[in-house]
């Protein structure tokens, strides 16, 4: 039986600027940060598995993955392009308070392509990591609660 997420991959660019961008910009925490040798099937000449978790929630660590990962070097190409244009929305980041949140965020550089509105399921703002992936930022209200 399943009992849970543990993991979750967002592709990105650069994983040295992701892990910068996630850690200063957005708070995580680096959970691990490992180079995997070439024994690894598919691997080739290895890869470097990074992972970080969202502040007070370690039991979901989010994989900053090369976009190679995974994939042949024509797929790892299509991914990265993807990456950067923008056209992978990847999640919804809940908070307290959008606007405040949103105001800290924007301080420390975060770009966001949407401000805070009002939705039917609560108030939200959208944003982008370093590489191009969006996220909602959700505060949720009684009807977009589960």
């Amino acid at each position: 039986m399943i009992k849970g997420m543990s993991h979750v991959c967002f592709y990105v660019l650069d994983q040295e600027r992701a892990k910068k961008f996630y850690t200063e910009k957005l708070g995580f925490e680096v959970h691990t940060d490992v180079s995997m040798g070439g024994e690894f099937e598919g691997a080739g000449e290895g890869f470097r598995w990074l992972t970080v978790t969202p502040p007070g929630q370690p039991d979901i660590e989010i994989i900053l993955a090369d976009c190679r990962m995974g994939h042949d070097p024509e797929t790892a190409d299509q991914v990265r392009a993807l990456v950067a244009k923008g056209a992978m929305g990847t999640g919804v980041m809940n908070t307290d308070d959008v606007q405040k949140t949103y105001e800290e965020l924007s301080a420390r550089g975060v770009e966001f392509i949407q401000d805070p509105a009002e939705r039917p399921y609560g108030t939200e703002a959208l944003f982008r990591d370093d590489s191009g992936n969006w996220f909602s930022l959700t505060n949720r209200n009684a009807a977009g609660a589960s």
